[in-house]
This record gives structure tokens, sequence and C-alpha cells, in this order.
């Protein structure tokens, strides 16, 4: 079972009752309000997540939160398991 587009645990994030953050599968926008080039992607092509498009992994979900620190090795992963079910 997926939890977002990106590969992101949501069941385990511990941030998402102060961001008010219901997952991106289940909002319009991004809990900041902004836009997400992910969660866009996936929708406009009509995928669950990312791990199912033929370009994974493509440049955008593999180098998502490198800016802010994060190590994207964790949600490709996320992604390969969803993806094999």
């Amino acid at each position: 079972m997926f939890e977002s587009r990106c590969g992101i645990k949501c069941d385990s994030c511990t941030g998402k009752e102060e961001a008010k953050c219901t997952g991106c599968t289940n909002m319009e926008k991004p809990f900041w309000g902004g836009e997400c080039g992910v969660k866009s992607c996936c929708e406009t092509k009509q995928l669950d997540h990312c791990g199912i498009c033929s370009d994974f992994p493509c440049e955008m979900v593999a180098t998502m939160g490198k800016e802010q620190g994060y190590d994207s090795a964790p949600r490709l992963d996320n992604l390969q398991k969803w993806t094999k079910g």
C-alpha cells in the first residue's frame, strides 16, 4: 500500500498533525500550500506514485529534498517496495 506520491511514509511522519497534513494523495495541494512537482507529475500521468512510472527514478524524484539535506534513498526504496506490492 502506497502512502504518498514520492515515497515518504506519511503514516510514520511525526510532523503531520502539526502541519495539518493528511498526505498528498488526500489533499488538493501540499500542506505548505505551494506546488509539488512530484505530486503534479503523478496526478497528470494518473499514477498512484512515482515507482510505477516508466521514467522511474527520474531526476525530480531522485533529487527531491536533497537541497534541504534529506537522503532520497529511503523514499526511492519505499517506491520500489510499493511497486512490488
